[in-house]
């Protein structure tokens, strides 16, 4: 069976050999025919070596990978005679060698891409020996070849011919695509991972400038053209360089009127005459309207127009099936009382009778008289038949009918989601401290910029400082009369305590902070007099004190013409607003500026009596706030910007957000209002927690909070969230009610500040004792 299998194979070859061997000698004889044909017609001594070259390249069997051609060196054109030889055993060996192609067909690609190189380098010194004994004379130069001569716009490069496909489908294949000749192209020894793609990154300087062609599956290095090319496309301008986009356009048409025109072609006889494909259409047209298969359209004389009854085609159930339609209402039907043959006991007696007739006929039960007939032929007509009818018709068509909506509400549902307070929390909720010392009513608080000291103003006619984390008393200074209001100078640069009683206000420097803060207050307090008396500051004397009253602190004496109820301080600490309630004077508010020594009445005239101002923490707005309203007045401008009606019948009290832009008032009618200056003159929210009247309220500078104190011995703290999106209003929640004041004489708290940094706070109240709750 071998040997069998053996004999066949050779036959086989024998077979394929023979084949090739006549292949072959067709060739030669062909070559031979244009040999002597070239020889014959040979005019400009130039041999079509490249065609023929391709010619056999695409012809021969053995060109497996006709993609890669070797361009071969000009230096060979001048071989002597020896290389002649050479030349035909290599041919010689040349039939071996496809001999071996055709019979051996497993072989590597690296083999057949050497080979071919080979073959294709054999043959092209061949054919430039023959070009030389044929067309070169001895001595001639040699004349170099054009190499754009047989080029063309078609054949640019574009070795692979299988069209504008998706290269995917040549996934699994071996080879690429296929030549001109049909031939394949075998694809390239791609052995590059993940790894080398990384090195060639980072090693090779090209590798920005290298593209992968799908078509040839090789990697093409771009030229500096080619980028700048590229480079040009990406930033949207044209390819071409040279190319000017903003050409002057040619004007073939303009408005001139040339004297020639711009073609000589004659008119058409067409345009002189009447057409007749129209002349036809219309004639169509015309015959239509006779036969009566286009009818004209008809102008209508009648220009009243059309009414149509829109309820013609609605039926009495499509009505009663609609969900909001409302039936009209039936006629009672009748009684034993309408009856031609009614029992006696619905006939009226003689005393009815009289009665019915003297009523009124809207007060009468019936609005007829029943009677009895002993048959039917008997019965009258009715006389009132025609006006019920009548008030029958006015009832459907005047009485109004509607249907009252029930909405079944959830009373749970109608109160907001707010967030609970353990939420909120940093928030007072304890009492810590109490300071005691005091013999009267303690009217006012202040604490210090720093937190550390507590000033009290009390009835006993003294000003204590206290020492905040241990509720000692550091100073008593004694001013002789029923302290009502204290202000701490918010300037954390000097160290002053402005002190309201009867008609004076005192600025004492208790020489609390280091030597800088007192030296700084000692200079504040220095400024001299103005020799010139300020316009409207005629009653104000600022004096200088002396003796025992310069020993306790107190440095200077404001004295006012009428008596003082509470001072304020300006966020700078210079200025000082003292207030004067008083409905005979328009002196109610007074502007001090401690500095210069000098005093201002900046209203000519108030509108109501006056209760408390403030200061605007960072515009140059002032607050005043009346019984019922509350005046902002721009110091600038010199004018009033806005009026807040608060809605309640006596302020007490106000308080204005670190932020400058929410004002809470509250009022002795028990009644707390918040004010969003960018919403609405109006309150935005008013609470009524408390059940006395609202003493004082108070925000604090660093947490989201405010309280309220009031006679009925408690103070609650609130959590009032301001957001910055102006969309969003504020969250005011309620979250705790701190108690431990004692009521004495009908009064509670008086008096509500914030700690400056730390969420405690401080109250003051009727029974002499001052509270910290943290």
């Amino acid at each position: 069976m071998e040997g069998s299998s053996g004999n066949m194979r050779s036959s086989e070859q024998r077979e394929d050999m023979k084949k090739v061997r006549e292949k072959t000698a067709k060739k030669r004889s062909k070559e031979k025919e244009d040999e002597d044909q070239d020889q014959i017609f040979n005019f400009n001594h130039k041999p079509a070596e490249e065609d023929e070259e391709n010619e056999d390249l695409s012809d021969s069997e053995d060109s497996v990978y006709s993609g890669l051609e070797d361009s071969g060196s000009d230096s060979e054109d001048d071989e002597d005679e020896e290389e002649g030889s050479e030349d035909d055993d290599d041919e010689e060996e040349e039939e071996d060698n496809n001999d071996d192609v055709v019979v051996v067909d497993v072989k590597t690609e690296s083999e057949q891409i050497q080979q071919t190189e080979e073959q294709t380098e054999k043959k092209k010194k061949k054919k430039k020996k023959e070009g030389v004994t044929k067309g070169v004379t001895e001595g001639e130069e040699e004349q170099k070849e054009d190499e754009y001569e047989h080029d063309s716009s078609d054949e640019e490069d574009i070795r692979n011919t299988v069209g504008n496909i998706p290269m995917e489908w040549y996934r699994d294949f071996p080879h690429i695509g296929y030549d001109l000749d049909g031939k394949k192209i075998y694809k390239p020894i791609r052995n590059k991972d993940e790894l080398d793609d990384f090195l060639d990154k980072m090693e090779n300087p090209e590798y920005w400038r290298t593209v992968h062609d799908k078509q040839t599956g090789s990697d093409i290095v771009l030229s500096d053209e080619q980028v700048e090319l590229v480079n040009r496309l990406q930033r949207g301008q044209f390819g071409d360089v040279n190319f000017n986009e903003y050409q002057p356009s040619v004007e073939f048409f303009s408005k001139d009127v040339m004297l020639h025109p711009v073609t000589n072609r004659p008119a058409d006889k067409r345009s002189f005459i009447p057409s007749l494909i129209e002349k036809e259409k219309v004639s169509k047209l015309v015959h239509a309207i006779k036969m009566g298969w286009i009818k004209p359209r008809r102008v209508e004389e009648d220009s009243r127009g059309h009414y149509y009854d829109l309820w013609a085609s609605e039926d009495s159930s499509i009505l009663a099936k609609h969900r909001m339609h409302l039936p009209a209402p039936k006629t009672p039907l009748p009684g034993h009382q309408e009856s031609y043959n009614p029992p006696p006991e619905y006939l009226l007696t003689d005393e009815e009778r009289a009665l019915w007739e003297q009523q009124d006929p809207s007060d009468r039960k019936l609005p007829y008289v029943p009677m009895k007939f002993s048959s039917l032929r008997q019965v009258p007509a009715f006389p009132r038949f025609i006006h019920e009818r009548f008030e029958r018709c006015l009832d459907l068509y005047l009485c109004p009918r509607q249907r009252k909506m029930r909405v079944n509400v959830n009373p749970e549902d109608l109160i907001p989601k707010l967030p609970k307070p353990k939420d909120l929390q940093p928030f007072p909720t304890t009492q810590s401290l109490v300071y005691r010392g005091h013999s009267g009513l303690v009217r006012s608080i202040s604490v210090s910029p720093s937190g550390q000291w507590l000033a009290s103003g009390s009835d006993d006619g003294s000003v204590r400082f206290w020492e905040v984390c241990s509720s000692r008393c550091i100073k008593t200074v004694q001013v002789g009369g029923a302290v009502k209001n204290v202000a701490w100078n918010p300037n954390p640069s000097v160290c002053l305590l402005a002190v309201a009683l009867d008609s004076v206000v005192l600025i004492l420097s208790p020489s609390l902070a280091d030597r800088q803060v007192v030296s700084s207050s000692e200079r504040l307090l220095s400024g001299e007099q103005e020799t010139e008396p300020t316009e409207g500051a005629g009653p104000v004397i600022w004096s200088e004190t002396e003796g025992e009253e310069l020993n306790q602190g107190i440095r200077l004496k404001i004295q006012h013409p009428k008596a003082v109820h509470q001072v304020v301080w300006h966020a700078k600490g210079d200025y000082l607003a003292s207030v004067m309630p008083d409905h005979s004077s328009h002196l109610q508010v007074f502007i001090h500026q401690v500095s210069r020594r000098r005093s201002q009445n900046p209203f000519r005239k108030n509108k109501g009596l006056v209760q408390c101002v403030s200061f605007h923490p960072v515009r140059p707005y002032f607050f005043v706030a009346t019984q019922r309203s509350v005046r902002i007045y721009n110091l600038v401008k010199q004018e009033m910007t806005k009026k807040l009606q608060a809605n309640s019948k006596w302020i007490s009290s106000m308080a204005v957000h670190p932020g400058g832009d929410h004002v809470i008032c509250g009022s002795y009618d028990c009644r707390l209002s918040w004010f969003d200056l960018d919403l609405s003159t109006k309150p935005y929210k008013v609470l009524r927690h408390h059940k006395k009247a609202v003493r004082g309220v108070a925000y604090h500078r660093v947490y989201p909070l405010f309280a309220s104190a009031s006679d009925d011995g408690s103070v609650i703290v609130c959590h009032g969230t301001v957001y910055n999106d102006l969309l969003q209003n504020p969250l005011i929640v309620p979250v705790k009610v701190l108690r431990g004041h004692v009521s004495t004489h009908d009064l509670g708290v008086l008096d509500v500040t914030f700690h400056p940094t730390q969420p405690w706070i401080f109250s003051s109240g009727a029974d002499a004792t001052i509270r910290l709750f943290t």
